[in-house]
């Protein structure tokens, strides 16, 4: 799954792709690369990041996705917690729905996506960007994080919703030791029988580890994270950097996948 935001403020990418045509490029050269999934995002949903109003959300995703759909053949998916995003992106051709508080934040979103009949992504995250990162106090990582995916993937089967993937929330109410804990353990969730989403792509527990501050010299610890989440059993990973990580996924996928996933 191929990054695109469309935002001034994203923590790795942020202004880089703000104007319509060169999102539009970037999106292609995204598809060119390797991403079977593009991902666009108006919300910057780093920590700290301000909530935008709804109207200049879908001012900044719609157009986007919109162009993007009559020029690339693979699922376009809209990053967004607001029902109306949702919705307005289905109907010019999103059919991926990728909810970073996994349904909790706007609940009209589950009953967009199950009358659409698409793909939802529902994510674990406490609290929100301005409260996330103070929000990482944990009797048991694994088993709430496990409980609160289970739980949504319920809520979202009884509205009727078939295609659902999760994603244990990499870097969302999580220090940098939870981070590790959750890669090592990404296994405990293939009980819940949905595709498994993971989103290390430059975050900072990458930056902490590396002592390196700027995110987009952040590829190969990247690539370490992502192979050791397709050991673990990850079906997607969400990255910027398509061109090097379809690589380490294609031996990766080669090491572990072809012959099941050990844990």
């Amino acid at each position: 799954m191929g990054i695109l935001n469309v935002t001034p403020d994203s923590f790795s990418d942020g202004g880089q792709y703000f104007d319509l045509d060169l999102a539009v490029q970037q999106g292609k050269k995204l598809v060119a690369e390797g991403a079977d999934i593009l991902d666009i995002g108006g919300q910057s949903t780093r920590p700290g990041a301000s909530i935008i109003p709804l109207e200049e959300e879908l001012r900044r995703v719609i157009p986007v996705i919109q162009a993007l759909a009559t020029e690339v053949s693979v699922p376009i998916s809209v990053d967004t917690t607001r029902a109306v995003v949702a919705a307005e992106a289905i109907a010019v051709g999103a059919t991926w729905v990728n909810d970073v508080s996994g349904g909790t934040d706007d609940p009209e979103l589950l009953p967009v996506v199950a009358q659409a009949g698409v793909t939802v992504v529902l994510m674990h995250r406490r609290g929100n960007p301005q409260t996330m990162q103070s929000l990482t106090d944990y009797g048991d990582l694994i088993g709430e994080i496990y409980e609160f995916l289970a739980q949504q993937r319920d809520k979202a089967q009884q509205l009727g919703i078939e295609k659902i993937v999760l994603d244990p929330g990499i870097g969302f109410a999580k220090n940098t030791e939870q981070n590790l804990i959750l890669l090592r353990n990404l296994c405990r969730f293939r009980d819940l029988n949905c595709p498994l989403l993971v989103g290390p792509s430059r975050k900072s527990f990458i930056g902490q580890i590396l002592n390196q501050p700027d995110p987009q010299q952040r590829v190969w610890g990247t690539a370490a994270a992502c192979c050791a989440a397709i050991a673990q059993g990850a079906d997607i990973l969400r990255v910027h950097d398509v061109a090097q990580i379809k690589q380490v996924v294609q031996v990766a996928d080669a090491l572990w996948r072809s012959h099941g996933v050990t844990s």
